[in-house]
Order: C-alpha cells, then structure tokens, then sequence
C-alpha cells in the first residue's frame, strides 16, 4: 500500500510504501476491549469507611420481652448498628480495595493497536465518527518531519489549512457544549469532541504548537494506544503521521 507524503504547504513531495501493520485485519471487538482496560487503569479506587455505623455501644436485648433482637442503645430503646436502623452501618458498602482494573493480554493489546491504526486509512470508518473527510485526497495523511519543530499556534494553524484538516477542528471547537448530568458539578463540566490525532516520530515542539487547537492531540509514534486512535471505543480517527513516525511503525507493536 502506497500513500503520498506531503509537505507543511500541502503540497506532494514524494509517495511512500507504507508498512505491513496498515494492513491489518479490522477488530473492533479487540479494540474496545483495550479502550475499557486502558480508561480502567485510571480509576481511582473509593468506597466507605468501614467502620461507618459500627461506633455504638449499642446491645442486643435478647429473646422473651416481645420485641425484635437487634442492637439497641443503653439509655433508651432505639436500635442502632444493623443496616435498617437510622444511623447504623451500610448492608453492602463499596469497599476501596475492590479492583476495577479489566486486564487485557499483551498479544491482544498490542493486535488491537495494529488493528486500530489499520482502521485511519478506512475513509468510511474515518467519515463514519464524524470527521471532515470530504476534500482530503488520502487518509491517512503523512507529512513531512518539519512539522515536529513548529511551536506557535498561528503556524499551525496554516499547516493545518493547507493539509485540509482545519474544517475538522472547527467542527470540534463548535461541537463543545456543557454536559447533561450531575457531572457538572464534579469537574466535568464539558463534553468536547475529538478532532485530529497528530502521530510525530519525536516532539521537538509541535505540542505546544498544537495544544490551543481544539480536539487535536499530539503523541510520540512509541506511545501511541488504542484510545488515543479510537476515542470512545470507536476506531477510525482523523489521524496525521510524520515520515519518521510511519518508518518506526513497521518495527512496533508486534
């Protein structure tokens, strides 16, 4: 498979063959999988104290005066400790050492980033999440090293402009909006959409050139994962490889 390398300008500088790994076979189900373990790495593990409802003194009258055996308070007859009293402790409370880690295999990790970078030069899959892909002649889109030194916004910009995908950041910057739920109120406040994913063989400063443009975000070709290719567990993202970063792909994840 063979794809055209273009310069900061957009213009065609050469044509390049592109490694066996953009030709992998499309798995969705793997993919998913290592999106749902990477998002279970992160959460932070909660639950309740577990002595919560417990701190009584509260006893147990016994059987023969007519009442129910539950704990109660000395001075007085109200119960305490059991889970259908007020105050008292929790029937089944979260605990903080349970795990929500979903594992996944190395071999599996690994085939499903493959089968996620294979799914950037599937035009329909790419169209399918919503990203501007009408007046791009190829996707994915490969562009020449220069563009890893380039550190203001405003040269980005017109990088971005010239290879066609600036359409696609305006559709994220326009597609922010402030989320439905309580999730507002716990530092959640907006939902924003993913725009383009730009893969460089190393960072000489293009992520700070890059980081004000909505939606865009910037990865070294050695930390490249599953979610950062498929967002929300959907593969196919608008994605933007360095010449160098397309060389050293044919040598990872195998």
């Amino acid at each position: 498979m063979k794809a055209n390398v273009y310069s900061i300008n957009g213009e065609v500088k050469e044509e390049m063959e592109l490694p066996a790994i953009f030709d992998e076979v499309y798995r969705p189900d793997l993919i998913k999988r290592a999106v749902l373990s990477a998002q279970s790495a992160r959460v932070q593990p909660w639950g309740n104290d577990p002595m919560a409802g417990k701190r009584t003194s509260a006893k147990g009258w016994g059987s023969g005066r007519g009442t129910a055996r539950v704990p109660r308070i000395k001075n007085g007859s109200r119960a305490a400790f059991v889970p259908m009293a007020i105050g008292g402790r929790q029937a089944h409370p979260t605990r903080a050492e349970k795990n929500h880690h979903e594992k996944i295999n190395i071999k599996e990790r690994r085939f499903a980033i493959r089968s996620a970078v294979a799914a950037t030069t599937d035009k329909e899959l790419v169209e399918n999440r919503g990203h501007k892909v009408d007046d791009l002649e190829q996707v994915p889109i490969i562009v020449e090293d220069e563009i890893c030194s380039v550190k203001t916004t405003k040269q980005t910009r017109e990088i971005f402009q010239s290879l066609g995908v600036y359409d696609d950041i305006i559709r994220a910057k326009e597609g922010k909006r402030i989320r439905a739920g309580r999730g507002k109120t716990r530092g959640r406040k907006y939902k924003k959409v993913k725009g383009p994913l730009l893969v460089v063989g190393e960072d000489d400063g293009i992520s700070l050139g890059a980081r004000n443009h909505a939606g865009v975000d910037v990865v070294v070709v050695e930390n490249l994962n599953a979610e950062l290719l498929a967002p929300g567990t959907h593969a196919g993202r608008l994605t933007i490889y360095t010449k160098s970063a397309v060389e050293k792909l044919g040598g990872l994840f195998q």
